[in-house]
Formats: structure tokens, sequence, C-alpha cells
């Protein structure tokens, strides 16, 4: 019995010395290891840390939009950055956005999307999808749809930290997450009239569009860095 037993666990540590990967199975590597979004993904890069290539600002105020350490800083006055691409034609319908966000206190900003470039004023078409810190006077918070879904009173994330943006848009859905949960989720009912449900928002409707980072005032200080788009 002793040797049947000795022979059976040199089997089993042979095995064991053949199948490496076996015993690493379980040793997966932590979410927080992921890697950014890529191109063979079919994710595009929107920024590249260094200058404004593939956006145009429309200097409502100028200077509202600069580079610090590898990322965006909105600040100075109400100013609209609109993404243009590489070709300065960029559009989008269905799509998926991801980025970085930092507000400071006090600060407000936006993403838009499904919008188009304008000289001046809030963009007016399409929707903006709320930047806002925990300590700015307006209650419209982080991670809502602007005066649609809004996120109210209490901000999912702090003042002075980075914190990962999503935007979904598929069919007549919009959904945005906040570090990876959801924020703001809207579908678009039938027969949907901005005009009628929204006080000076009749654009507020989903077609096609490019998107766009507001500097809303000049208290306001927000930074954006790792921004990717793909094309559903």
């Amino acid at each position: 019995m002793k040797f049947n037993h000795l022979a059976s666990l040199a089997f089993i540590l042979a095995l064991t010395a053949c199948n490496p990967a076996e015993v690493k199975s379980n040793d997966a590597a932590p979410a927080s290891a992921a890697t950014a979004p890529t191109e063979t993904d079919g994710w595009v890069s929107m920024f590249n840390g260094k200058d404004l290539s593939g956006w145009k600002s429309n200097e409502e105020t100028p200077g509202s939009f600069s580079i610090e350490d590898g990322a965006l800083k909105v600040s100075n006055g109400r100013a609209h950055l609109f993404y243009v691409g590489p070709n300065g034609d960029a559009k989008f319908t269905d799509f998926e956005f991801k980025g970085k966000v930092k507000h400071m206190p006090g600060s407000n900003s936006g993403l838009y999307i499904h919008t188009e470039y304008q000289d001046k004023g809030w963009p007016e078409k399409g929707y903006e999808c709320q930047v806002n810190s925990t300590s700015h006077k307006d209650p419209k918070k982080t991670g809502g749809l602007y005066a649609v879904k809004d996120v109210l009173d209490t901000a999912p994330v702090g003042d002075d930290e980075w914190f990962d943006y999503s935007i979904k848009v598929e069919g007549k859905r919009i959904i945005i997450s906040i570090n990876g949960k959801v924020t703001s989720d809207f579908t678009e009912p039938d027969g949907w009239d901005p005009a009628t449900a929204l006080k000076n928002m009749a654009g507020r409707k989903l077609s096609s569009g490019t998107m766009a980072i507001q500097a809303h005032d000049p208290k306001s200080v927000v930074y954006f860095k790792d921004l990717y788009i793909k094309a559903l």
C-alpha cells in the first residue's frame, strides 16, 4: 500500500511539471493592469498629450484650452473645443467614448455628443454629458445627461482626482458611466420633441455629429486625458 501511494504521488507531480500553465491558471492579471484601448480593437486616440491636433476651438474666450503635463487643461472662460479628427471631418452616430477627467473644486465643464462646430455660445446641437464638481453651485453633477437625466446634488467622484468617464450611444440610447458604474441611462422615447420637453434646448436630439469639450467659466479648471472613441 505504501508503494502504491508513493507511485501515485510521483505520477501527479510529473503531470504538474509538464503543465506549469495549469498551476498559474488562477493568477490572472488584476483589472487595474488592463491596457489602454488600441487601434486593433477599433479605438481611435483623440488626444496626443502634446498639442490640440485633431481639435478646433471656437476661441470665444482665447486661451481656454492648453496642455499641462500631458493633459488637456480647460480654464479661463466660456469656449468649446470640437473634435474634428485627423481629416477635419469627424462624425459619429453609434459610438463609445472613454477618457479620464479631473475637476478641481468649484469647477464645471461638459462633453457634448452629436454636436457640430459653432462660433460662440452653448452648443445648440446634441446632448451634454455633465462634468461638474462637488462644490460648484449648479446642482447637476458629474455623470448626468444635462437637463435630461441628471445626477443631482452629489457628484459620484471627488475633486482633484482622476476618474474614468465613459459614454455609449447606440440607437436611441445614451449610457454614461463613471469609474465603470452607470450614472445615467436614457432612451429617447418615440416622438421625442426636445423643443417641448426641454426649455431652450430644442437641439437635444440624437442624429450624428462630433464631440466637444466645454470651458464653462473663468473659475472652472478641469483636466482631460487618455481620450479614445470607437465607432460601433
